[in-house]
């Protein structure tokens, strides 16, 4: 896996520190839902059955290297 440096930045706030790297990997591996935005990044979206939330991640354009990642109530369908 590739990170920039926000994603470095950001895996330290404690409202994310608890994310596990194997969740990551099921949202890569098998998401419930991908979009790509209008700028080329891509979200995906999988339940993590053990937060009971989804955790969207964004990726850049090349598919393996990571923005951003968070826990959310919904897989962003409307």
């Amino acid at each position: 896996m590739e990170y920039t440096q926000y994603f470095i930045h950001t895996r330290k706030r404690p409202d994310r520190a608890y994310i596990k790297d194997e969740w990551i990997e099921q949202v890569i591996n098998n998401p419930v839902r991908s979009e790509i935005q209008s700028d080329g990044r891509i979200k995906k979206w999988a339940k993590i059955e053990d937060a009971g939330k989804y955790l969207r991640v964004i990726l850049l354009e090349d598919g393996k290297t990571f923005i951003t990642h968070f826990l959310t109530e919904n897989s962003g369908r409307r």
